[in-house]
């Protein structure tokens, strides 16, 4: 984490003790399968008992609680917060008050997208949206996106597609010129994740089918991605020039929302030649 003044690391201390005893108060011997043994003066565990469930010393677990200036790890700070029976929120509050960098939240692989986001996919037409995960897999678009980018059916991930949907690749102004940086943010990505599997199957597979992507991979580089203007060659249409912003979705944090506002002219253009009422 950032430096921190010694007043603010006082209070993150003092927040610390709060939290953990708070969390301990709130559990019983019986929730964590631990025998009730003798009368308790307070509510909750004792402060031993959390030691043993997390698998550490007892001195060193008061001391934490206390908010003593300990040293503390990331798999500690696990093993308390499985003890403490913390949720993902808590546990990136305990990280936080620890003076941790928190773990980077993941939701559910097999999550469905709700109607909320889908309705906000359909309000955004005649304008291109799309939701996407953290490895690029397309979870829902909208039709403007299947009629100005090019995506059909077979197209499952953002980065497969830009190697290997010839329409797509077609379409897109300076793609050999864009690719470069197109990988850079997906290796950015995949570093947040070092040991997900998932990250090498996929570049596996199509580096296996894309030498250009193989390539491009083997180069190591590292890009942010950020706001930037898509254009694409539409073949009615002509060039198109589109704003994309890309949002986080809070509940799924590992879920993005790509937002494409056409600049001056594209938005003609796609009404004058049907686009936006066929979208």
């Amino acid at each position: 984490m950032t430096s921190e003044t010694p007043e603010a690391r006082l209070r993150r201390r003092e927040q610390l003790r709060d939290f953990l005893r708070a969390c301990r108060a709130r559990l019983t011997p019986e929730d964590v399968g631990m025998p009730a043994a003798g009368r308790r003066r307070t509510p909750g565990l004792r402060r031993e008992e959390v030691a043993v469930l997390a698998g550490v010393g007892v001195s060193w677990y008061t001391w934490l609680e206390q908010g003593r200036d300990i040293n503390v790890s990331a798999e500690v700070l696990d093993a308390i917060g499985r003890a403490l029976r913390l949720s993902e929120p808590e546990r990136a509050h305990l990280y936080v008050l620890a003076g941790l960098n928190p773990p980077r939240a993941g939701g559910r692989p097999d999550a469905a997208v709700g109607p909320e986001l889908r309705r906000l996919l359909e309000a955004w037409l005649p304008r291109p949206a799309i939701l996407r995960d953290r490895y690029w897999n397309l979870l829902a678009i909208n039709d403007a996106t299947r009629e100005v980018f090019g995506y059909g059916d077979g197209d499952h991930n953002c980065l497969v597609s830009f190697f290997t949907n010839a329409r797509y690749r077609d379409m897109h102004v300076e793609w050999a010129s864009v690719a470069p940086s197109v990988v850079a943010a997906f290796r950015a990505d995949a570093a947040h994740a070092p040991g997900d599997p998932e990250f090498g199957r996929l570049v596996d597979s199509l580096a296996a089918v894309s030498p250009e992507f193989a390539e491009l991979w083997a180069r190591h580089e590292v890009g942010v991605p950020a706001q930037a203007v898509k254009a694409v060659r539409h073949p009615v249409a002509g060039e198109l020039f589109f704003d994309m912003t890309t949002l986080t979705v809070t509940d799924h944090p590992d879920w993005y929302l790509e937002l494409y506002n056409p600049l001056p002219g594209t938005e003609e253009r796609l009404s004058r030649r049907g686009l936006a009422s066929e979208a």
